[in-house]
């Protein structure tokens, strides 16, 4: 049975390109569309989608609102289309703290005919569609580091924004090490993210800038579009993202770095997204004796990534997402 979408957009033309892009797919189907908010509270309802896709500019009733609405009253998996600009990016952050899962680029008129641009919207429909993974992640034996690390790196995609404001928040220890953050965004998002997190942590966040010099307690968030690196100098190095790589900013990328510079004394840890990136990262740490923490499948909002680094062996302890900050705090 085809995957019930519904989608909601006060753009007519918008919708009917959407509506044949998912439509084109045979395991997707448009049930139905609304042009407002509150039209789509009554669509969600009534005809029970799988799936919604919602514009947050809207007449009588805007996105964010029916978002909290729906995750309310029927709750279901919300991607949000967002603009690629600064003001786009905070209204995107707020949606997903109102429960949307995910977001999508706005694409323009002239870019609705990319092969790229379809196969990512029906890509994210398909995950956030699904039930939650029943892979039972590999676990060995419970164990910390033996000492505390010099650097910790998180690497994280759908579901990353809000997992990362739940654990960096709580974080309340005096922690003796840099965080490096790398999370799956656009360029003019990560700027607006970074300052989000600043704002909710008592840690100091900032998005990272090259040759910036690595502080504890402080948490760099690696800039979209390009590639966050250490340097031997415990330094930061920001490179132009490669057309070769999936990811800018890559998690394997950032984590790899850390390997040649920190070895062993790296706490590094993988949280929600979609994907395998992080597990060449992984590799690369484990044979250096780092420690990789996971997220366990049950608290992602899509589990890709822990799994793919679990299923590798890559994995030391499988934890909740509300216990990730604790667990940091006790290494200080």
């Amino acid at each position: 049975m085809p995957i019930k979408v519904l989608v909601v957009d006060d753009s007519s033309f918008f919708v009917s390109q959407i509506v044949a892009i998912i439509n084109s797919h045979p395991q997707l189907s448009v049930v139905g569309t609304a042009s407002n908010g509150r039209d789509a509270i009554t669509q969600v309802e009534k005809l029970k989608p799988d799936v919604v896709t919602m514009d947050y500019e809207m007449p009588i009733m805007d996105g964010i609102t029916a978002v909290k609405e729906i995750m309310r009253r029927s709750p279901v998996p919300i991607l949000m289309f967002s603009s690629l600009t600064v003001t786009g990016a905070r209204v995107t952050l707020d949606a997903l703290d109102a429960g949307a899962v995910d977001f999508l680029p706005k694409f323009r008129e002239e870019m609705r005919g990319s092969a790229e641009i379809k196969r990512t919207l029906c890509d994210k429909i398909l995950a956030v569609a699904r039930p939650k993974s029943t892979i039972t992640h590999t676990r060995a034996p419970a164990k910390r580091p033996t000492k505390r690390p010099d650097l910790i790196t998180i690497g994280t995609s759908t579901g990353g924004p809000v997992a990362l404001q739940r654990v960096l928040s709580k974080i309340q220890a005096n922690i003796l090490a840099p965080i490096l953050v790398i999370q799956h965004m656009p360029a003019s998002f990560t700027g607006p993210f970074s300052e989000r997190l600043d704002q909710l942590c008592t840690l100091k966040v900032m998005e990272a800038k090259s040759d910036t010099s690595l502080q504890p307690n402080t948490v760099y968030v690696a800039p979209g579009g390009k590639q966050m690196m250490v340097s031997g100098r415990n330094r930061i190095k920001i490179i132009e993202g490669d057309e070769r790589l999936n990811y800018k900013p890559s998690v394997d990328i950032t984590f790899g770095s850390a390997a040649n510079v920190y070895g062993a004394n790296v706490l590094a840890i993988v949280l929600t997204g979609m994907g395998s990136d992080g597990t060449e990262g992984a590799r690369l740490l484990k044979g250096k004796g780092a420690t990789v923490w996971i997220q366990d499948g049950a608290s992602c909002v899509i589990d890709g990534m822990p799994s793919s680094v679990a299923k590798a062996g890559y994995s030391d302890e499988v934890i909740k997402l509300d216990d990730f900050s604790k667990r940091i705090s006790q290494l200080f």
